[in-house]
């Protein structure tokens, strides 16, 4: 029998998640909300910790340069707000939490690649993310019709004015 924590973790669970492992190079698509528009950043980095994996608070720890300085951010893999996981590339580590990355940079830095399926590993289908996302283009499409539309309209009332100016301007000169 299950417990009403379980219940409410089950619920609020994605169905599936890429199995990310330290070492792994992502690109994680997050949305982030600004005022009342959406969009999705896309953060790219090194996993340098994944911790407890098996739960519904599992979370990744990625890492990249930006700037020439060490930029590092944790992600809930249920959030629904982390649309989509991708590996790049998977290397060779032995441990769970590369530290010892923070103080390496350039070709220090680099770590041993191990062949991958990519495809096999990022083909996850989680229909509720999908849906998401292709309704938040379809927005971002309304939207930029809208402003299309305004645009093309006040083009069309400034031609009219001008034709008009014309026309009075001829009349004028005509006489």
């Amino acid at each position: 029998m299950e417990s009403v924590i379980q219940k409410i973790e089950a619920k609020y669970k994605k169905r599936q998640i890429v199995d990310v492992m330290p070492g792994d190079t992502v690109k994680v698509h997050q949305k982030i909300r600004e005022g009342n528009k959406e969009r999705v950043q896309i953060f790219e980095g090194l996993v340098i910790r994944a911790s407890r994996k098996g739960s519904h608070t599992a979370a990744i720890t990625v890492r990249r340069i930006a700037s020439g300085i060490g930029v590092e951010k944790t992600y809930l893999l249920h959030s629904p707000l982390v649309l989509k996981i991708e590996v790049t590339k998977r290397s060779k580590v032995r441990r769970n939490y590369l530290t010892y990355m923070r103080a390496r940079t350039g070709k220090s830095a680099r770590l041993s690649g191990v062949a991958f399926d990519s495809d096999a590993v990022n083909a996850i289908h989680d229909e509720q993310a999908e849906q998401e996302e292709a309704k938040l283009h379809e927005k971002l499409a309304a939207e930029a019709e809208q402003k299309a539309a305004k645009e093309s309209e006040a083009k069309a009332k400034e031609e009219a004015k001008a034709e008009a100016a014309l026309a009075r301007h001829k009349a004028k000169s005509e006489e």
